[in-house]
């Protein structure tokens, strides 16, 4: 019999059921959002506790990664349900929800309206993993942005509004993260010199909800500082972050002062790649995802 004693262990209980936390930890989907899927569109039941806590089978478990499945291929969540009871050979829809969100948001930065866009960022973290939304949405969301402010220098009140609230929202959301998690964080250094890097704070993000304490240091340091900062800081992995080109010197007297297992993530990886594959003890990674993936087969010990 489940008590509700038991309901409360983070490590699996009788009868192979979990808490929602430790489901949260395996699948990568928070609670806010586990409970959305279960009281707006019934797509997971858990059992209770007589205290109300929520209980997950095995089968609760494949039900929801095959619903991450759904969402992979840009299936609005209101139609998942009914392709989880359809016939595993229906044709996959085609679905406009991303590129609807997508014009959502871009009105929203357009009018620099600060209410409406925390509006529809919130109603997609109720309903979406982080790495879905990052692939299907901030990614191609970020890169449609940079090619217009390119294209239009005038634009840059748009740029360092969106900027601004990008970086105050995940890092707000990073901060409350660090306060659950316990262990050695995660610390990224960001090389370029922009300050407001809109990858480095997603990396960070997806790394939070990944279930990591993360520190980030947002201006370049020199490298016996960094050795300093470690030091005191002690983490379990450094991230270096660059959408620039960097300077190999600088990144080798770096690499020197560190003996934490090292990440390289953004364009610089492109930029550099050559030179870059020489370097044995550094782990690549071009892409905020890429990264957290490239963090995930170090098995590094996460903060749950």
């Amino acid at each position: 019999m489940i008590t509700p004693h038991s309901a409360n262990k983070g490590s699996q209980l009788a009868d192979d059921l979990l808490p929602i936390r430790e489901v949260a930890r395996q699948t990568g989907v928070n609670p806010v959002t586990l409970r959305a899927w279960e009281r707006r569109y019934g797509l997971i039941q858990p059992q209770r506790t007589p205290k109300g806590h929520r209980l997950y089978s095995a089968e609760h478990i494949a039900r929801i990664r095959q619903v991450l499945g759904w969402l992979q291929r840009g299936v609005a969540v209101g139609q998942v349900k009914r392709l989880l009871q359809d016939s595993p050979t229906l044709r996959e829809p085609i679905s406009s929800l991303w590129d609807e969100q997508l014009n959502e948001w871009l009105a929203c930065i357009e009018q620099l309206a600060e209410r409406q866009l925390d509006d529809v960022f919130n109603r997609a973290l109720a309903l979406y993993p982080s790495e879905t939304l990052c692939e299907h949405l901030m990614s191609p969301l970020l890169a449609q942005l940079q090619s217009r402010w390119a294209a239009h220098p005038s634009m840059r009140v748009e740029q360092v509004f969106f900027l601004s609230w990008l970086r105050s929202k995940l890092n707000a959301r990073i901060y409350h993260g660090n306060r659950l998690l316990s262990g050695a964080p995660l610390l990224m250094l960001n090389l370029s010199d922009r300050a407001m890097e809109p990858n480095l704070w997603i990396c960070a993000w997806l790394a939070s909800n990944a279930g990591y304490p993360v520190r980030v240091l947002e201006w370049p340091v020199p490298a016996e500082d960094l050795a300093l900062a470690a030091e005191r800081i002690r983490p379990c992995a450094l991230l270096l972050f660059s959408d620039q080109c960097i300077d190999p010197a600088h990144l080798k007297r770096l690499l020197g002062a560190s003996q934490l297992p090292l990440l390289l993530c953004g364009h610089a990886v492109s930029i550099h790649r050559d030179a870059l594959q020489n370097l044995s003890t550094l782990h690549l990674a071009d892409t905020p995802l890429a990264a957290l993936h490239c963090l995930q087969r170090l098995s590094l010990p996460d903060g749950q």
